[in-house]
Order: structure tokens, then sequence, then C-alpha cells
């Protein structure tokens, strides 16, 4: 154990476990730990880093505002929040739907402002998928699924329907005139990259309208160009009625958003809620750097081309029983429960992947990530397999 590993478990609560690297710097998709060693970050910080590490246009839009105005409180604004702002609306909205934003600092926060969203609505019942994951703080944590999770913190706010991911008939019978809203993710990350089929989400928007309840799109994990569109929902033409993003919207620099469209732009009034560093102009700065650089650089474009290689290539090995996602975030299932074993694997060799369940890999790299270190780790893959001691089907064992 190195000292600074020996400092941590000495100074911070036992939240995560011992680190499993310490790293001190990063350069694009590459990052550094305390020994000099060398990685290839194709975790993203959990699909945060969009623009990889040390990224100029990051660097330089921080370093410039910093220079300028750090932090002002909620009291005011700046040019930079209300450019956001209006940005994110361009983006993620139609030009016909009044919509409006609200800043916080993450994923959770985010959600914590849609639910109390929500009750505005002068309902209380929510409807949230199986495997769902939308936060730690209390109120998405009683949206969030995984039991271990939940049980140390019970009882939990909010009264909330559980029904299985993308499964349209346990909707409609789920949602009634009391529903306040259902919340869904397009792309469940934590849960391994499950997608939403655009069906599933067009019935949803039929059902919520039905019974006049609110439809809440969580794109935390999948917004912000990582699945080659703005928002992974986009392209089944589905208009929600709250979006949530949050960790690569900043590229790094921690910051949160909540879009209300149509009625749920205007729930929230003065003293509903409230934040400290929401919207500041720092947080702003890195996200509208984010936007530019996606923008000029056609890292849409570099999403869904990337992905659909790593896609089909992974997919290759018999290993490798399914293979899911969209863009650069993606999910796939292993023969033998050795996910962990992948995962360490992997890091042994120099590349930083995540386990999301025993058999379970999710990858969410930079959009930034070069054709060299796609090349790389799809032809170290086999190999890491091997490490981990995964056989293939049918194979003495």
């Amino acid at each position: 154990m190195s000292d600074l590993h020996e400092r941590y478990a000495a100074s911070l609560m036992n939240s995560f476990g011992p680190p499993k690297l310490a790293l001190v710097r990063g350069e694009g998709a590459h990052v550094w730990d305390n020994e000099g060693r060398e990685y290839v970050d194709l975790l993203g910080g959990i699909a945060v880093n969009t623009l990889g590490h040390a990224h100029p246009a990051l660097v330089a839009a921080l370093t410039e505002q910093v220079g300028t105005l750090g932090h002002v409180s909620n009291f005011f604004t700046t040019p930079r929040q209300v450019e956001l702002a209006e940005r994110l609306l361009a983006l993620m909205t139609p030009a016909d739907v009044e919509a409006r934003v609200f800043f916080s600092n993450s994923g959770t926060e985010a959600n914590e402002a849609a639910l109390k969203l929500t009750r505005l609505t002068g309902r209380t019942h929510l409807v949230a998928m199986e495997d769902a994951f939308h936060g730690r703080t209390m109120g998405s944590l009683a949206l969030t699924s995984k039991q271990a999770y939940r049980t140390p913190f019970e009882p939990l706010p909010g009264h909330v329907t559980w029904v299985p991911f993308a499964d349209v008939e346990a909707l409609a019978a789920a949602v009634t005139d009391e529903t306040a809203a259902v919340v869904i993710e397009p792309l469940q990350g934590e849960a391994g990259v499950n997608e939403a089929p655009a069906a599933f989400l067009t019935a949803a928007r039929e059902i919520t309208e039905r019974h006049g309840a609110l439809l809440w799109l969580d794109e935390v994990q999948s917004g912000m160009g990582r699945t080659g569109t703005w928002l992974a929902s986009q392209p089944s033409g589905v208009v929600p009625d709250v979006v949530t993003l949050a960790k690569g919207l900043g590229g790094g620099v921690p910051i949160g958003a909540t879009i209300g469209l149509g009625r749920a732009a205007h729930l929230f009034e003065p003293g509903h809620h409230g934040t400290t560093f929401g919207g500041n102009p720092l947080s702003c700065a890195s996200a509208l750097a984010v936007i530019d650089t996606i923008e000029r650089d056609g890292l849409l474009a570099r999403a869904t081309e990337v992905g659909a290689r790593l896609r089909s290539s992974l997919a290759r090995d018999p290993r490798v029983t399914e293979v899911r996602g969209l863009g650069v975030l993606v999910g796939l299932s292993l023969a033998e429960s050795a996910a962990p074993a992948v995962v360490a694997a992997a890091q042994e060799q120099g590349w930083i992947i995540n386990a999301t369940g025993p058999d379970r890999i999710r990858l969410a790299p930079p959009l930034v990530v070069t054709d060299a270190d796609v090349t790389a780790f799809l032809d170290a893959w086999p190999g890491l397999l091997d490490a981990a001691g995964l056989t293939a089907p049918g194979s003495p064992s």
C-alpha cells in the first residue's frame, strides 16, 4: 500500500472502500498514478470526462473564468449562467415547447430538484423502473431500486411503485390518475447499460398524458452527446416534461441541470428550491466549453463511430454473450460471473473499465478517445478475458 493510500484510509470516511489507484495526472484518455504507471481511461470518471483529461478548451475556459468571476450567489446572475441555459434549451428541447432550467451541482441534486417539481403537481405517487439508479441522496435514493443501497436508510420518502424496465403493460397498470410522474433512464447505466426501446418511451409518453402525470427522463449518464445525440431519448421523438443532466455536462467540473418543459417549466416559484453553488460561473463556463468542443470537433458523430466499433468487435469473442448500448456508453455480458476479475486484469495491464454486476462490464470512454487507443484495447481484450480465467463456451474447463 502506498503512502497516499494509507493517508486516505486515515483521513477519509470509508464510503468507497480502499481506492484502486491514486491518480495524479491525466491527458486525453490517459491517466497516470502516483507510481508513474500509465492507464487508458475507458470509464471516463463514470461517463463524466466528456473531453478526457486536461483538454485545452476546458483549461482555457476555466482559467479565463476564474480570473474574471469565480462565484456569485443566486441573488444575482452571470452571462455564463444565462448563456448555458439558452444553449441547453436550444439543443435539447423543441422550439415550440416552452422550457426552463434549474442548475445544481450533481446528478443526484438534479434528480432531487425534479422530485420536488413532481410534488408541486399536487400528487405524490411515483412510478420508477426496476434496476434504476437515480442517486444517493434521500429523495433520489427513494427512486433507486437496488435494495443494498436503500435498506440502511429506510424508511425513505415517497410513494413509489416499481415496474420492470421497458414493460409497457406493467407501466400501464401502475400509472393512475394519482400518479405525479414516471421516471425512466433511457439508458440504464448502473444496471449494465440497458436501453429503453423507442416504443417503450412512446408508450410512456402516451400513458402519462392519459393520466395527467409528468414524464421524467433521467439523462444524467446518457446525456451530453455520449450516445451520439445530445440526449439518448432524442431519436425516439418523445418530448418529456422533465429532463435531468449532470456527469458529462461539465466535463469533470461539478454541475447538474433540471430542465422543465411545458407546464413543468413553471412549477418552481421563489422559495420552492435553492442552491448555493448551482449555476456558478465556473461550472457554466466549463459546460459551455464542453458544448462548443462537441459541436466544433464533430464529437457526436465520433461517439457513434467509436461506439459501433467497440460493440461489433467486443461481440466477436464467444465469451461475451451480449453487447448493449448507444455511442460510447457500452455494456456487455460475460458467459461467466467473472466481471470483477476482468476489471482487475484490465487494470493490471493498463486499462480502466468497470464491473456493474458479476457478469457485466461497462465502458464509458471520453468522446475524444483515439483510434489508436480503441485498437489497442480491442487487441488486448481476448487476453484480458484469458487473464481472468474465462474459457470459451464448450471448451474444457
